[in-house]
């Protein structure tokens, strides 16, 4: 395992001091979850970087949206489980398990999602958001109406896409950087 001191394979060390701003985000963080997540750590090098990662994050995941917080949780395990990406499967597993109440689901889903007990909507959209993940440039309408009778607004396939686009995009920086998961992930909500 990597030396847990340092939350990627890259010599790139936080800002320091952080600016107050930033602290203050850390702070909540702990006070919240009890750490920093390495994520975090890893992008705080650069503040600018940290805050661009953190705003779309934030508005993706936990704005408002027809997608409830467990459902993106739920995209960013299955696209993490089909890119193999070991940082966002330990860490967003677990929010999973803690939004669901059920340390089975983020369990199934990080394995394979087809065998979860969901419903007819949240299959159709994880159907997406792994076909987005595998094949994105074989999307066309008909991938989009299934997710419309399932119940989908544009709005919502807008928000779906989104979702399952960044977690592609940090599933890869996560991986090419060897991003290590914090520790206290692992036990959460089981």
């Amino acid at each position: 395992m990597s030396d847990q001191t340092q939350p990627t394979a890259l010599d790139l060390p936080m800002v320091d001091p952080l600016p107050p701003e930033t602290q203050k985000y850390f702070d909540i963080c702990v006070e919240k979850l009890g750490f920093v997540p390495n994520v975090l750590k890893a992008n705080a090098f650069d503040i600018d970087k940290l805050n661009a990662f953190t705003a779309m994050y934030n508005d993706l995941m936990l704005a408002d949206s027809g997608l409830s917080k467990l459902e993106r949780e739920m995209i960013a395990v299955v696209v993490s489980s089909i890119n193999r990406c070991f940082y966002c499967l330990v860490a967003h597993g677990a929010a999973v398990r803690q939004l669901s109440g059920d340390p089975q689901l983020g369990e199934i889903l990080v394995m394979n999602y087809r065998v979860a007990p969901l419903d007819a909507r949240q299959r159709a959209m994880l159907d997406f958001a792994a076909r987005m993940t595998t094949a994105s440039a074989e999307i066309e309408e008909a991938d989009r109406q299934a997710l419309r009778d399932a119940g989908f607004s544009d709005r919502d396939i807008w928000d779906i896409a989104n979702v399952a686009g960044f977690f592609n995009m940090s599933n890869r920086v996560a991986s090419a950087t060897a991003m290590v998961p914090n520790p206290e992930y692992h036990s959460q909500c089981r």
